[in-house]
């Protein structure tokens, strides 16, 4: 008991104590000041010229005399400057970075690109958008039409897999979340197909692809069937697709008269009966 009051009571221990408290203040001064600004070229940074709008070799001029480093990261067309000009850079120009930091360029192609349509149908208008730009296409006029699910994507202005210059715009057909019910689809089968069209639009519904067919039995432009054919009714805004009959000899083998196309049934060939035969007076005129 008495050896730790001694121990206690030294002053050697207190010194000891001291000594430890001060070197560690020390290592940390040194570490702080010295040692980690030295790792890190604390204090030392380099302002990154700004080679936007100028050509790339005198780019990479500049940024090798300020002892950085470069990188193309894409390569756009812009029509308002000249082949291989920077049009971008990451960092900004004027920034402070350290020392041998690489800048990212963005450079002005000398044709513009050719890019593959993604296909955007049946997804969420945003990333449709996402999906396009991601593609280097811009999403260009957007037409709302009535349908049961909001701003899904219904139709896109080209096809998907189509190969287009990059920066091309494409229009996109979204929902707006409003057809919520059901309407009847018009009997339109036998009607011409500007009158069906009309009906089919009439109804709330969207006139979908059109093919063409050759039928013997039918005058031209007469709805041969559609689709969904077993459908009674749709929801608002869905699409029909029509199947319409053209003539199935485009060379006739007599001539039968003056064919008339409107929205009426009266574009039929007209009879021969009702043709006026022309008389010698009409000739001499």
């Amino acid at each position: 008991m008495s050896a730790f009051k001694d121990l206690l009571t030294d002053k050697r221990l207190y010194i000891g104590f001291l000594i430890l408290i001060l070197s560690g203040v020390l290592l940390l001064l040194l570490m702080d000041r010295v040692i980690m600004p030295a790792y890190t070229k604390y204090n030392q940074g380099v302002t990154v010229p700004d080679v936007t709008r100028v050509a790339y070799d005198d780019a990479i001029l500049k940024l090798q005399q300020a002892g950085l480093r470069y990188e193309i990261i894409d390569r756009r067309s812009n029509e308002a400057f000249p082949p291989d000009f920077v049009l971008d850079q990451a960092p900004r120009g004027n920034s402070l970075v350290k020392p041998s930091r690489k800048i990212y360029l963005t450079v002005n192609a000398s044709e513009t690109p050719m890019v593959t349509v993604p296909d955007v149908q049946n997804i969420s208008l945003r990333n449709a958008q996402i999906q396009l730009q991601s593609q280097g296409l811009e999403a260009g006029f957007v037409e709302y039409v009535s349908s049961r699910f909001p701003n899904i994507v219904m139709g896109q202005s080209i096809e998907a897999g189509e190969s287009v210059r990059r920066g091309t715009p494409v229009n996109l057909v979204v929902s707006d979340g409003l057809g919520m019910n059901k309407v009847a689809v018009p009997e339109i089968v036998g009607k011409r197909l500007a009158i069906a069209q009309r009906e089919i639009r009439q109804n709330g519904l969207r006139v979908g692809q059109i093919v063409f067919q050759p039928a013997a039995d039918m005058d031209p432009n007469m709805v041969i069937s559609f689709s969904p054919a077993d459908a009674d009714s749709l929801f608002e805004g869905e699409r029909i697709d029509l199947v319409v009959s053209e003539l199935a000899d485009l060379q006739e083998a007599e001539e039968r008269g003056v064919q008339i196309d409107d929205d009426t049934d009266l574009g039929r060939a007209v009879p021969d009966s009702l043709i006026i035969p022309e008389t010698d007076n009409d000739r001499d005129e």
